[in-house]
Formats: C-alpha cells, sequence, structure tokens
C-alpha cells in the first residue's frame, strides 16, 4: 500500500506535538508492515527538505503561514509521478479541505477541535480565524472517514452532524518496550507534584500554580515540577515568584526520553490542567511509570483517566477542587498504593502496535469500499 499523507509538522518540527506523536508512532510500524508511507508537511529552520524518518519519507515544503494553500497544487504534482493507493488528512487547527480536491480514497484523522479555546492561546484575530476553519469542516468534511483518538473527540463530531458511522476511535498509546511499568521507592518525605506537557496558554497551568500555593501552605515539605518548554514558560516563571512559589518549583525544561521516564517514575502525581484535549497521553505516560495523574475533567483528558483507579479527576478551572485532590491522594498511602497500581493496569491497555494494526485495517477498508 502506498500512502501519502499531509500534516502541518512532522515529528521533528519544534511546533508538533501529540498530534505529531500519534501521525508518527502509528505509520512508522505500518511501514515496518511492508508499506510505503509519504509525509508531506511544511518547512521548518534547521530541517533538511527531504530525510527519512523511522522509514517514513518526509517531504518539507512552503512554511507555517501558507503551506495549507500549496497543498492542492503538492498533491497533483505527487500524483502524476507517483502511485498513490489513499490520502491521509491529519487535520490540527487549519484543515486542508481535501475532499475538495483529492481523487483517491481518503481518511481524514481529527484530535479535537479547538473551538474557543483557541483564542486564549492565540488571539483574537488568529483565533476567529482558526474558529471559521473548524465551521467549514462541516461543510467539507461530512461524508469523510474519519479516525479520532477519544470518545470525546467522536461525541463532538456526533453533535456537530456527523454520521457515526464515518468514524472509529483509534486511540493514542504507548511503546510497552520504553516504559517500566513500576515505581521508584520513595526515599523522602517531600511531596512532588509535576506538571508533564508543553506550557502553552490553553493548558492552564498557571491553574496548578494557584492550586500549589495552597497546598504548599498546608504542606512546607513539597515541591512542584514542571517538565516541558513552551512560549509561556516566562509568564509561568514570573507567577511563580509572585506566589512565593518560586523557591519550592523547577523548571526542567527540555529534557530526554530517559530524564523524563526518571522524574516521572519518581514524582508522587502528574497534574494535567489543559482545558481541552484530544486525548491525555501524557497521563497515560505517567501511569505508565506508575505515577496517578490528577486530570482536568475535560474533554479528551477524562477519557485518559479512569476515576480513582488511575488517577482523579476535578473541575476545571475550580483552584479548590485541585488543591482538595491533591490532599486526598498524597496523605492517604492506601488510596496512593492504589492509584499507583491502578496506572500501570491501565497503561497496559494501550499499545502503539495495536493503534496501527487498526489504521492499517481501516485504510484498507476505506479502499475496498472506494472500488465498489
Amino acid at each position: 500500500m502506498n500512502i501519502l499523507i499531509f500534516n502541518w509538522q512532522d515529528i521533528k518540527n519544534p511546533f508538533g506535538g501529540g498530534a505529531e506523536v500519534h501521525l508518527h508512532e502509528i505509520f512508522k510500524r505500518i511501514v515496518k508492515m511492508g508499506h510505503n508511507v509519504t509525509l508531506i508537511c511544511c518547512k521548518s529552520s534547521g530541517l533538511s527538505d527531504e530525510e527519512i524518518i523511522d522509514g517514513i519519507r518526509v517531504l518539507r515544503y512552503g512554511n507555517r503561514n501558507t503551506f495549507n494553500y500549496s497543498v492542492p497544487k503538492l498533491y497533483r504534482n505527487f500524483v502524476k509521478t507517483e502511485k498513490i493507493d489513499i490520502v491521509v488528512d491529519d487535520i490540527n487547527k487549519i484543515p486542508f479541505y481535501t475532499p475538495k480536491f483529492v481523487k483517491h480514497p481518503l481518511l481524514a484523522i481529527s484530535h479535537h477541535f479547538f473551538g474557543k479555546s483557541i483564542i486564549v492561546e492565540a488571539g483574537l484575530i488568529k483565533g476567529l480565524y482558526v474558529l471559521l476553519a473548524e465551521y467549514l469542516v462541516n461543510k467539507v468534511y461530512k461524508s469523510t472517514p474519519f479516525a479520532v483518538v477519544s470518545q470525546s473527540t467522536l461525541d463532538e463530531f456526533i453533535r456537530r452532524g456527523f454520521p457515526n458511522e464515518n468514524f472509529r476511535i483509534i486511540t493514542n498509546a504507548i511503546d510497552h518496550s520504553e516504559f517500566p511499568f513500576r515505581h521508584s521507592e520513595k526515599t523522602s518525605d517531600e511531596f512532588r507534584i509535576a506538571y508533564f506537557g508543553r506550557l502553552k496558554k490553553y493548558k492552564h497551568v498557571e491553574h496548578l500554580f494557584y492550586a500549589f500555593q495552597l497546598f504548599s501552605k498546608e504542606f512546607p515539605n513539597s515541591k512542584l515540577e514542571i517538565i516541558g518548554t513552551g512560549d509561556n514558560e516566562k509568564n509561568l516563571k514570573k507567577l511563580a515568584k509572585k506566589l512565593n512559589i518560586a523557591e519550592k518549583t523547577r523548571f526542567y525544561g527540555y529534557i530526554s526520553d530517559e530524564e523524563k521516564k526518571q522524574v516521572l517514575m519518581e514524582v508522587d502525581v502528574v497534574v494535567n490542567t489543559s482545558q481541552k484535549e484530544g486525548w491525555g497521553i501524557t497521563n497515560i505516560e505517567a501511569n505508565a511509570c506508575g505515577t496517578p495523574v490528577i486530570s482536568a475533567n475535560v474533554p479528551g483528558l477524562r477519557d485518559s483517566v479512569k476515576n480513582y483507579q488511575s488517577g482523579l479527576l476535578y473541575e476545571f478551572g475550580n483552584i479548590t477542587d485541585l488543591k482538595n485532590k491533591l490532599v486526598e491522594l498524597l496523605t492517604n498511602p492506601q488510596l496512593k498504593a492504589q492509584l499507583q497500581s491502578g496506572a500501570i493496569e491501565w497503561a497496559k491497555t494501550f499499545d502503539w502496535d495495536i493503534s496501527a494494526r487498526q489504521m492499517l485495517q481501516y485504510c484498507e477498508d476505506i479502499i475496498n469500499n472506494f472500488k465498489k
């Protein structure tokens, strides 16, 4: 099978996130199954125009501001010289509207709609542009087969009037060979609370800072550990000083996968404060290190947490509820041990090999239906 993918970014792009991880982990496995995969995406500083990454042929064109406008021409030029069995359109904020010009079997992948939360991240003008683009998804993709990463995302499409039969859920996952599925023995009486992910405005990491300020007043022997980078890092550092928690807060910045797993095994809990996600892959990664999570009860994140089994859910934006959940988990040894054990078992149910086989089968079904 020859698969052509369009996405804004590839796995090496510094602007990439969970969507790029999902795409790369699944399709590099499909390559290993004997299929050809080409990803066309926008250029990024320091990256070559063409390279092979884990068997995926990556072709980079244009820039972040204009790439979507060039996709129809890139598609037409590509199919003139190369055989294609299916096109995959990974929708991330601004769609490519592939149903308007693609003549091959087509599969769209969606992680979630941003909705009004994009205005927090991108500002009013750019946010309204994304909202308009997401509105047009309803008009252009109504008959397109979709792979979505969670039940929450599927529910949102159904509310928008899409037919249920056009969807399959293919979740994010983890590579079982890369995670320990155990937690480190605690070596101090400190409470170590971590955030793990990109530092973006819509992630609302400041909610954790406010909750930690309240928590640390009751439990002075506590630390806040921030794993990740992003354009909101400077603001968060200022907030830590303002709240007088800077001395208790460590910003790791970028760390290697091995360092990340070691920290995740050692901390007591990972907190996810995001307003909206397609799926909480960082929750599953923390669970695979034996660490329970406390996560906002919002679409996508709630799909990745088994409440009171792999972690706890709290009301998004409710600082008091978040602080109380921290107290509940960290001061109850029996509950904490139960969640650590449950987190490991829950993480074991998510496997990239399974997700890759599901995606390949879906592609084959779409091709066969297209021929009828």
